[in-house]
């Protein structure tokens, strides 16, 4: 299921970011006391009593204002409104309710969304401040009182937010179907594909680059398998995103490959691999997602005998960092080798969702162990006492060692190279967890 999407939102300088910062626990939006500071909408993912949804800072709001940045500020907000499903609002409890507030509570209150009401700066602990009355004036509920600087409050606005979120669709996919986003930059023909393999107009196709601006599903039945693709908006660099909806697109482009299974991470065999390529698809490893590049427009390639094995050749080395993905050439305009997809795309979904017996693993690295000698340092060599799989999607190895220091990376490459090897793991990224025992045990 897409995760439940939460704005934050108030006019400038009110503590948006830090609150936003403190809510995900990571200093990602710029925090500063110059009003303007954050300008395009930040967007992460939280969690709060086991439920994840996606948190959305935004610029400040200044209804009247005709400067040319807060004027595009505004606009960025608004469209964050009228993507969010919960909207927090923030406001100040040292300078009151101001005009601009009562501006951006209507706003809000026109766009029919639930808002949470955040009295930001309420630092002391202790009796609720009288102040913060005043601002049931704003009429869009109880004020909950806040420190975005020092986290006191934000657990109970948290709770208040999860209220308003819809109820957790358990239904939506059954275990047998394998959910695929289709990702890449735009114009690299992903629409293309959804409609050749749905074997219809399902999506609007446009040689302009942005024409898919939202995330759209497309069911397809194979045999007895049944596929879910997830049509995504291209993603930019972030330099070239100038268009205000291509924002919001980039962001439910990464929420469509968190809830997907396999990401078909599409290159344009025109114009080639791509820096930004490189980075839509580490989002994709950083995920633990099964990967296939599909290299698109290959019809359009002028071609000799060696031309595939040359550009496969190369591809390899551009995706160093995924050594592990398989390539297939296909041309969604002809429909050349798009039918082989559908075996590739079932394939990595099992090998992701892959479980081992520790028994095998163990044999695997004993054998490995005896192989080549693990590391050792000032008289010290590693010890690796056994390992078990932890959990699949990716697949999540435990090692446990006598010390963890020891482990270098090169011989956790090389264990995982191990299982690779025996099990095959094609296509999807695997994950190793190596925990030390008490060296005091010793």
């Amino acid at each position: 299921m897409s995760l439940p999407v939460v704005a934050v939102v108030g006019r400038p300088n009110v503590g948006k970011s830090t609150l936003f910062n403190k809510i995900i626990g990571q200093r990602i939006s710029i925090v500063e006391d110059t009003p303007g500071v954050t300008r395009d909408r930040i967007y992460a993912q939280a969690e709060w009593n086991n439920r994840k949804f996606m948190l959305v800072d935004t610029g400040g709001i200044e209804p009247k204002e005709d400067d040319k940045i807060l004027t595009l500020m505004r606009q960025q907000a608004e469209l964050a409104i009228s993507h969010a499903d919960v909207i927090i609002l923030v406001t100040d409890v040292r300078s009151g309710i101001t005009a601009n507030d009562y501006a951006v509570a209507d706003m809000l209150q026109k766009s029919g969304k639930p808002v949470v009401l955040a009295v930001n700066k309420c630092d002391t602990l202790g009796e609720t401040p009288m102040e913060l009355y005043e601002f049931y004036n704003l009429g869009i509920g109880d004020p909950y009182p806040v420190s975005s600087v020092h986290g006191h409050g934000t657990g109970d606005l948290l709770d208040q937010v999860l209220k308003h979120f819809p109820e957790a669709d358990t239904e939506e996919n059954t275990e047998s179907d394998i959910r695929v986003a289709v990702i890449g930059k735009p114009n690299a023909g992903k629409s293309s594909l959804i409609n050749r393999i749905a074997g219809e107009e399902r999506v609007i196709v446009s040689d302009i680059a942005g024409t898919t601006r939202d995330a759209t599903d497309t069911i397809i039945d194979r045999g007895e398998d049944r596929y879910i693709f997830i049509d995504t908006a291209g993603i930019r660099k972030k330099s070239k995103i100038t268009e205000k909806i291509e924002h919001f697109s980039v962001l439910r482009a990464y929420m469509a490959i968190d809830r997907a299974d396999v990401c078909v991470i599409m290159i344009d065999a025109v114009a080639g691999f791509t820096e930004q390529d490189s980075k839509v698809a580490g989002y994709a490893h950083e995920q633990g997602k099964a990967c296939i590049v599909a290299i698109n427009k290959w019809d359009a390639v002028e071609k000799t005998d060696k031309t595939m094995q040359e550009y496969k050749t190369k591809l390899e080395n551009d995706f160093s960092f995924m050594s592990y993905v398989p390539f297939i050439f296909i041309s969604a305009k002809t429909g050349q080798r798009v039918e082989k997809l559908f075996s590739m795309i079932k394939h990595v979904y099992e090998q992701n969702s892959m479980r081992i017996s520790t028994g095998m693993l163990n044999d695997v690295l004993a054998y490995a162990v005896a192989r080549v000698q693990p590391p050792s340092d000032k008289g010290r060599r590693l010890k690796i006492y056994y390992m078990t799989q932890a959990s699949s999607k990716p697949p999540t190895f435990v090692l446990f060692v006598n010390r963890a220091d020891l482990f270098h990376f090169s011989y956790q490459r090389y264990i995982e190279n191990q299982i690779r090897t025996t099990f095959g793991l094609d296509g999807t990224p695997i994950r190793m967890i190596i925990r030390e025992r008490d060296r005091n045990d010793a």
